[in-house]
């Protein structure tokens, strides 16, 4: 979208966007002015000096968006490859960031070697074991937070089938936490899923898996709630995203069982082309998104999932569909950071 299109949009988004915004102003110390802890973005390093500039002035952390996952950092039985995610921590180290790292027990994006091994009860609690005492062990003081188990719920709030849960049942997740706290004992622990916004029954799967982990006697810090959404019908999502006393509602579900929430991935797609209309609608979204986070106390921060649209993940997934973030492919500022970034200074608890 070029400049001239933006600002026509920006005039028909009308109230969503009519923010006394000031020079100097971005996202992250917006944030931390209200309190919060951080305003990050999944991460690639590439060779694009615009995102490097962009994360300098508007966020104060990042999620390695695939270099700490277990196919990259394991691809073999003890045989670690961290090069890639130890440009992670350096980056971290040189512009003085958090990292929200991301992720140590997944059904996804595993290595063969674990996903077909056949391997029984012990054996994979054990290959468990060493692969978080390897990776956590490296990146302690560098992580400030870890998604420890990934996705572990069905839509209807029942545990997903997977090699986790096939082979060691429900106890893979205290245990997992359990061991993420063994080796990095300050880093902030955390259950990550999607869908988690609608305050229904995957939510009350949320919320079962905090109390069984604390039945353990094992410490979760927080649950994240991705926020893949959208601001409108698509083929993928059944209407817009939640109105904020829902999303609200969500977030103090787990918040009330005394732990800490976050939005860690959050995109807002929409039919392609997109339009004015559709992106003032979008803007509104991010507004509320935002705003529901900042009226739940326990609500710590907020991810978005990538800085362009040029390398958003939902267009090779979702046909049909994107534009789901804050800059457009030309690295401009969208409505909706406008109206993610009206949402963080708006509401005040």
């Amino acid at each position: 979208m070029h400049l001239s299109n933006i600002i026509a949009t920006l005039a028909l988004a009308g109230s969503v966007i009519a923010a006394p915004f000031r020079k100097g102003d971005s996202l992250y110390k917006g944030i931390t002015k209200a309190g919060r802890k951080f305003v990050g973005t999944a991460l690639t390093l590439r060779n694009e000096t615009t995102e490097g500039e962009i994360i300098k002035q508007e966020f104060n952390s990042f999620t390695p968006e695939n270099a700490m996952k277990w196919e990259s950092t394991e691809p073999s039985r003890g045989n670690f490859t961290f090069a890639d995610a130890d440009r992670y921590a350096a980056y971290a180290k040189k512009n003085h960031l958090q990292i929200h790292c991301h992720t140590l027990v997944w059904h996804s994006q595993l290595p063969k070697w674990v996903s077909d091994g056949g391997f029984d009860n012990k054996t994979l609690i054990g290959i468990m074991e060493d692969h978080i005492k390897a990776i956590v062990t490296r990146y302690k003081g560098s992580c400030t937070r870890w998604d420890v188990v990934n996705e572990a719920l069905n839509e209807n709030g029942t545990y997903r089938s997977s090699l986790w849960l096939d082979t060691i049942g429900e106890a893979y997740l205290p245990i997992a936490f359990r061991l993420a706290k063994k080796y990095d004992n300050k880093a902030k622990l955390f259950y990550n899923d999607y869908n988690l916004e609608y305050n229904a029954e995957k939510t009350a799967g949320a919320k079962r898996i905090v109390k069984l982990i604390k039945s353990y006697g094992v410490k979760i810090d927080g649950v994240g709630y991705q926020a893949h959404l959208a601001s409108e019908t698509t083929k993928t999502a059944p209407g817009p995203a939640p109105d904020q006393k829902t999303l609200e509602a969500a977030l103090r579900a787990t918040a009330d069982e005394g732990v800490d929430v976050a939005y860690t991935e959050i995109d807002v797609r929409l039919n392609t082309p997109a339009t004015a209309e559709k992106l003032a609608v979008q803007a509104a979204t991010y507004q509320r998104i935002a705003a529901s986070c900042l009226a739940v106390k326990k609500c710590i921060g907020m991810t978005v999932w990538g800085i362009s649209d040029k390398y958003s993940w939902i267009p090779g997934v979702f046909a049909g569909e994107g534009a789901a973030l804050l800059w457009d492919e030309d690295y401009n500022k969208k409505p909706a950071y406008y109206g993610f970034l009206k949402g963080i200074k708006g509401n005040k608890e």
